[in-house]
């Protein structure tokens, strides 16, 4: 199937081709590596959270990972912190959920597609109304894919922290009713946490700049096997674990 326009009026054409697509694992591979080594973050695991990873994904349990967001860099940052910690494994089998923009262009939507890439159209960009039955899909089509066992990888707050980088933000229901639909389909997802710093910033709207970005310090909280029933305790419980996992990456910037 050819890769669809990504745009609004198209989504339901565009889930039904993300059901179904399929990354080139090697070339995946190969990508994270390079970023693994232009990067160079540094990772570090709260206590059990490396032994809980490993035995997560040795169990071939779905993962459902949520990182804080505080830049454009995230993505590139967050790659390199994959492939240089015990994610490594799974690289190629999980699906990254970012914002509709960056499938535009067709050179950056081909590595975006390569590197697991699911494109999400935000209520900030095109309205809330507009939005709502491509949101729908998408999470069907997340619990979906985790259901075949892949692992999806979100931004919970949604867009680029610019109010405090020590904080996380506001989380949407979003990461909670994929994980809830997950369930309902059979399947029991693993929540890890990835905390992100880029260290202490006087103005948090600044971006970091590629070189500030190679200095990322990375923290996993320990997984977390047994969610709860509803979409919001989900989503209450991503966002303090996230806060959890925010604070040890501050730490050990």
């Amino acid at each position: 199937m050819e890769p669809p326009e990504v745009r609004l009026e198209n989504s339901d054409t565009v889930y039904d081709f993300y059901l179904e697509h399929r990354q080139n694992r090697l070339k995946a591979w190969g990508a994270y590596a390079i970023l693994g080594r232009r990067y160079h973050p540094r990772v570090a695991y709260a206590a059990g959270a490396l032994a809980g990873l490993r035995a997560a994904i040795r169990q071939r349990r779905p993962l459902l990972i949520s990182i804080n967001h505080l830049s454009e860099n995230d993505p590139y940052t967050v790659a390199a912190a994959a492939w240089r910690s015990a994610l490594r494994p799974v690289i190629g089998r999980v699906r990254v959920l970012a914002k509709d923009e960056l499938f535009e262009e067709p050179e950056q939507r081909r590595k975006i597609d390569m590197m697991g890439g699911i494109p999400v159209f935000r209520g900030k960009d095109h309205g809330i109304r507009a939005v709502n039955a491509a949101g729908q899909r998408m999470m069907d089509i997340c619990a979906q894919r985790i259901a075949r066992g892949d692992g999806v990888a979100v931004f919970p707050e949604g867009t680029c922290n610019e109010v405090d980088p020590a904080q996380v933000q506001p989380v949407g229901s979003g990461i909670g009713h994929i994980a809830f639909r997950a369930m309902k389909l059979g399947v029991e997802p693993v929540l890890v946490s990835m905390g992100l710093s880029y260290g202490p910033r006087a103005d948090p709207a600044v971006q970091p700049t590629k070189e500030e970005a190679k200095s990322a310090s990375f923290y996993f909280g320990v997984p977390i096997t047994e969610l709860p029933s509803k979409p919001a305790e989900i989503a209450r419980l991503v966002r303090a674990d996230l806060q959890r996992a925010l604070d040890g990456a501050v730490a050990a910037y």
